[in-house]
């Protein structure tokens, strides 16, 4: 029996570096109880040109609304370096590389992309950039880089987008609970942790007296 916390997510989206510190706290206490926390790419953009001084201060402003509403940090000066093309696909294929790779290491790697991204100024588009970041989260750089390269991270990558397409998510972060096959919706979109925590509580709760009842 599957039973998980299911986190829809794209690590170039700065809602879900602002949904970062809840989406840890919500681990957390799942983990307390037994349930896992696995991760599925939503694909937010794939832009095939280079950004221009508009669109990056069109993209710094959605940043600043983020931070206003979130707290967490950007760099606007460095934010969107010159001649990044906003193609979050390489991102996202980097986590299901990591995914098969050693799952546990997954959000760990996550959060390291969105800091590099969002607090460093690097273009985690880039395969050499994820590469590094792999480093850090623990995983064999040059293993990583050839299940990054492999076509069975691009058809899962795509699958992950057919997923989430197919059950109509339209905007991340998502978060939903699965058990048995059954799944529930904790939150579409942003939404801080005082709101989430309860609302988790009763699920986790719920999943303990069926539990004992099985």
């Amino acid at each position: 029996m599957t039973v998980r916390l299911l986190y829809v997510m794209d690590p170039m989206c700065s809602w879900c570096w602002g949904f970062a510190p809840v989406l840890e706290a919500l681990a957390e206490q799942a983990s307390e109880a037994g349930v896992g926390l696995h991760l599925v790419v939503g694909g937010l953009r794939f832009e095939q040109q280079a950004l221009d001084e508009a669109g990056r201060e069109r993209i710094l402003g959605h940043w600043q609304a983020v931070q206003a509403s979130t707290g967490q940090s950007f760099d606007f000066v460095r934010g969107m370096p010159d001649g990044l093309v906003y193609d979050t696909e390489p991102a996202c294929r980097a986590l299901v590389a990591a995914r098969q790779l050693d799952p546990d290491k997954v959000w760990p790697f996550a959060q390291l992309i969105q800091q590099a991204f969002y607090c460093e100024g690097c273009d985690v588009s880039r395969a050499a950039e994820l590469r590094r970041l792999a480093g850090l989260a623990g995983l064999q750089e040059m293993e990583f880089a050839d299940a990054f390269d492999d076509h069975a991270s691009h058809t899962a990558t795509q699958s992950d987008f057919s997923w989430v397409q197919g059950l109509g998510i339209a905007g991340f972060p998502t978060l939903l609970a699965q058990n048995a096959g059954m799944t529930a919706l904790l939150t579409n979109g942003y939404q801080p942790l005082e709101s989430l925590q309860p609302l988790l509580g009763r699920w986790l709760e719920h999943l303990q007296q069926s539990r004992l009842q099985g």
